[in-house]
């Protein structure tokens, strides 16, 4: 199992996936924590959703406090069902890797989505998120909790996950423009995710 075999196995096993991806919002605190650091301007906060899924629960629950969510996922399967959960968002179909929309964001989430990237294509996706960033924009990514590479599953298949060092994405977030606001490794109130949660200072 390679980083290029993850969007094959998320288009083959998207409905396995949805199946058996948790709905228990265990993510709530964080992604309360993203909107209020978020900035407000005169309308709906905009949310960029990089390896969006199927929009449940996240996309949904973000959706229902109010953002303007847009959608980006690689597999085809996770694009129709996200269209179908969250009627009102905006859904592209696209590597987040190439990722040009021209456009800048309020919040720019990748939540179990940015680990599957190999250690050379996530450092390049700092600058992706710079460019996607509006002045003062929160960044949340999950990663894991030190340096490595890992095969772990989802819906029983075998996926494949990266991480860099937490020194090495502080690292990176500087040298984007992003501070650090929150870094939680293997949080136990979140299911053991790594939480990163950074603001674009530029």
């Amino acid at each position: 199992m390679k980083a290029e075999d993850v969007i094959p196995t998320y288009e083959k096993h998207a409905h396995e996936w949805a199946k058996t991806r948790s709905r228990s919002l265990m993510e709530k605190a964080w992604l309360d924590r993203m909107l209020t650091a978020a900035p407000r301007a005169t309308g709906p906060v905009r949310i960029l959703d990089l390896g969006c899924g199927t929009g449940q629960p996240i996309g949904a629950y973000l959706s229902d406090r109010g953002a303007r969510m847009t959608g980006v996922d690689a597999a085809g399967p996770m694009v129709a069902a996200y269209a179908r959960n969250i009627p009102h968002a905006k859904v592209i179909e696209a590597d987040m890797r190439a990722l040009k929309l021209g456009q800048t964001f309020d919040a720019i989430i990748a939540w179990d989505s940015f680990f599957h990237l190999s250690v050379e294509d996530q450092r390049a996706m700092f600058a992706v998120f710079a460019a996607h960033a509006a002045p003062r924009a929160t960044l949340m990514f999950t990663s894991g909790h030190m340096a490595g590479e890992a095969i772990g599953t989802v819906a029983g298949i075998p996926i494949y996950h990266a991480s860099l060092a937490p020194d090495e994405y502080d690292a990176l977030l500087a040298e984007n423009g992003f501070k650090v606001l929150r870094f939680t490794p293997e949080d136990p109130d979140c299911g053991q995710h790594t939480v990163w949660l950074a603001q674009y200072k530029r």
